[in-house]
């Protein structure tokens, strides 16, 4: 099998009569980070396990570093790493210890542990945390040590599965910055998230909703697709002193294509025949301060709207 490091061919999973993946086909090449979206229940985990050769696939196949996950799914798992949102550390043993246990799990002799267990103590950062027990360390230091772990048997591909939910922007920052030197070193990345500012560093990213792949690519390219702003149509950003009043009346304007708040700020898609000084008149009737301009779309925008449209095609 040829292609990208990670890749799927009309990937599907049935459970019973749920459809949870159908007819899933990308290519993610080597270096990159592919980050993954979608509301709750729509398919992610599933792809994950399937692609680490965890769960049999229904139909299709896929493939990581040229290993066949349905063919040969062992030596797939012996040859990743995998970070889950609720990763398994033994919160009795140190920081260290866990290391040497997944070390050895792995199959590492003595000596190739111990320089792994530097390695990946001087990637993660927690030299100072070593001896400290797992279960006393704050949520950004467990998925630190949670990546290290992952990265002790020097794995070239990664599988995250939300890995920055629950611990503080600033852990989630940091852990960023920890990816990002990895894929520096040739390490090709699969991460799942819900965070949209997570999905903007993304080298690309696939969107899935109701078991479908229905957007793919970089995430520039994402917004200019036609979909999003469709010809006709334009998209501003609103500021007034009553935002959720004037998406309130948006909805009666029959021009209005979305809207959507963004703190006090608005995000409006119209048609081009309402000019946008008679948008916001009516929106925002006897508002003084307010001001507009013309915007891109945001992945979030890219994303809403994508849904809004596969969810109007699946319901008639």
């Amino acid at each position: 099998m040829t292609g990208g490091v990670i890749r799927a061919e009309r990937l599907t999973r049935r459970f019973g009569d749920l459809v949870a993946v159908r007819d899933l086909s990308f290519d993610v090449p080597k270096a990159s980070i592919f980050g993954l979206l979608g509301p709750n229940g729509s398919g992610k985990s599933t792809i994950i396990r399937m692609l680490c050769g965890v769960l049999q696939p229904s139909a299709g196949t896929g493939s990581v570093l040229g290993v066949d996950i349905v063919r040969d799914p062992e030596t797939v798992k012996r040859s990743i790493g995998y970070m889950s949102q609720r990763f398994s550390l033994y919160s009795d043993l140190t920081c260290i210890e866990n290391l040497l246990f997944y070390g050895r799990i792995y199959g590492l002799n003595a000596q190739r542990l111990r320089q792994r267990q530097e390695a990946v103590t001087e990637i993660a950062g927690i030299r100072e945390h070593l001896h400290r027990p797992a279960g006393h360390l704050s949520g950004g230091w467990k998925q630190r040590l949670a990546l290290a772990c992952a990265l002790i048997h020097e794995p070239q591909v990664l599988f995250l599965d939300e890995p920055t939910a629950g611990i503080d922007p600033v852990a989630r920052r940091e852990l960023w910055d920890l990816l990002f030197t990895l894929s520096g070193s040739g390490v090709t990345m699969f991460v799942t998230t819900h965070y949209m500012d997570e999905a903007e560093r993304c080298t690309s990213v696939g969107y899935i909703f109701l078991s479908h792949l229905i957007a793919m690519g970089r995430p520039e390219e994402l917004k200019r697709a036609p979909q999003v702003t469709p010809a006709g149509t334009k998209r501003y950003e609103v500021i007034c002193g009553s935002p959720t009043a004037a998406i309130r009346r948006s909805r009666d304007v029959p021009e209005v294509r979305d809207a959507t708040l963004f703190g006090d700020r608005l995000h409006i898609l119209i048609e081009d025949r309402l000019p946008p000084q008679q948008l916001v008149a009516r929106i925002a009737p006897g508002d003084a301060a307010v001001s507009f301009h013309e915007v891109a779309p945001t992945l979030e925008d890219v994303f809403v709207t994508l849904t809004r449209a596969r969810r109007a095609e699946v319901e008639g």
